[in-house]
């Protein structure tokens, strides 16, 4: 369990690199989340934590490529987890913010909930 206490403090880290300045180190930042997301590590309240963080990223960022990171990373989230509708229904009341490129990102998103209101 110690080294998993680890990682949370790593999150926690994370989470306020999503918004740092450098819209590099947020991209960075969004990728390695997913690169953790993918890995299956995080517990479900863990990872539902990490994706509330990337969907806001993703929704509220002014930089294209830090939001297709974000949304990555949410693709990959839905790959290894079931992510309730509720964590994630801020990228269907913001469907029409982003750009085409990245509605592919959103939909899998959504869809990967199975919920109807998706």
């Amino acid at each position: 369990m110690h080294e998993y206490q680890q990682r949370l403090e790593q999150l926690e880290t994370a989470c306020s690199e999503l918004n740092h300045a450098d819209t590099r180190q947020r991209e960075v930042w969004a990728d390695g989340l997913g690169d953790l997301l993918e890995s299956g590590y995080l517990i479900q309240a863990d990872a539902e934590r990490v994706v509330d963080w990337l969907v806001q990223r993703a929704v509220s960022d002014v930089d294209y490529a830090v939001r297709e990171s974000a949304l990555h990373a949410l693709l990959e989230a839905g790959v290894q987890y079931e992510l309730p509708y509720a964590v994630l229904e801020p990228l269907a009341a913001n469907v029409e913010t982003f750009e085409p490129l990245l509605w592919e990102y959103v939909l899998f998103s959504l869809s990967a909930t199975h919920d109807k209101r998706a």
